[in-house]
């Protein structure tokens, strides 16, 4: 009975993996495919016609496409970076019972999950107030503290830190800083490494600050330089189509977007197997545990 239930679980793995993976092997095809057979025959496992005419339009203006690189890379290890260390020493704050006001500040934390302001007093406040158009850190300080992010952290570190390991500490002589760094940040690595990996996924893959606070075409992020690239093709190609008009040579908009979902896609792919041993052990850790 144990083999059989083990078989079973296998295989039902196995085909749950396989139609995760089944969009992602369709996406390399389709960036491997030319244009003209995806338009005719759909997209396929193996590329019917074999093409790099999606990779070369995005790297026409290779200047462009490595200053957005740049950019993304810049802003998703600094507010990674600056994140983590705001968002673990807020967790270890809020989960000692000799701070005061930690409730009062939970409070207001969770407050933010529920209700907001809006998108126009936010805009009013970023560009008017705080006057950080066309600036990186318009880019960075809006997603350093993520109330969900702070509860898991808050959660973990209170599942993972003993109390009793804090008042040792201090009857040892140990300060608020060095045990949160000697022995809170230790012991926490899993949630550390799971709230890491969120907020690189939200840096990585943002293009909504650049849409609405950036004007300066140098600072355009990953993301939105190749949204505005698609927009584009597709503006080219309707208008060809719609006038009447031969374009010199025609816009591979099919295998193009495939290309870029994986020009997007794969740094970020590469970094998942170096955090995955911690991810899940921080995320159910951080999100049962209270």
């Amino acid at each position: 009975m144990s083999l059989l239930f083990k078989t079973s679980a296998y295989l039902i793995i196995m085909l749950f993996s396989l139609a995760c993976l089944f969009p992602f092997l369709l996406m390399i095809s389709g960036s491997l495919t030319s244009n003209e057979s995806i338009i005719r025959d759909g997209f396929h496992l193996i590329p019917k016609v074999f093409s790099l005419e999606g990779y070369k339009m995005i790297f026409t203006f290779p200047d462009q496409l490595l200053k957005a690189y740049g950019v993304t890379i810049f802003v998703t290890v600094v507010g990674t970076v600056t994140g983590l260390f705001l968002i673990t020493m807020t967790g270890y704050v809020l989960q000692r019972k000799d701070f005061k006001y930690r409730n009062k500040f939970s409070f207001f934390i969770y407050f933010t999950t529920l209700f907001g302001g809006g998108l126009v007093p936010w805009y009013i406040m970023i560009t008017k107030y705080f006057n950080l158009s066309d600036t990186y850190a318009v880019l960075i300080l809006p997603g350093l503290m993520t109330p969900f992010l702070i509860i898991l952290m808050k959660n973990f570190i209170k599942s993972a830190v003993p109390e009793e390991l804090f008042e040792s500490a201090k009857i040892d002589g140990a300060g608020d800083f060095k045990i949160y760094y000697s022995i809170v940040l230790k012991l926490s690595m899993p949630g550390v490494a799971t709230v890491g990996l969120f907020l690189a996924l939200t840096y990585w893959n943002d293009w909504f600050l650049s849409s609405l606070f950036i004007n300066d075409t140098s600072m355009y992020q990953l993301q939105y330089y190749l949204y505005n690239t698609v927009n584009t093709m597709l503006f080219l190609s309707q208008m060809a189509t719609g006038t009447g008009v031969t374009l010199a040579k025609e816009i591979p908009t099919e295998s193009t977007k495939m290309a870029m979902a994986l020009v997007v896609t794969g740094p970020i792919v590469f970094l998942y197997p170096f955090v995955q041993r911690y991810f899940v052990k921080g995320l159910t850790i951080g999100a049962v545990k209270g």
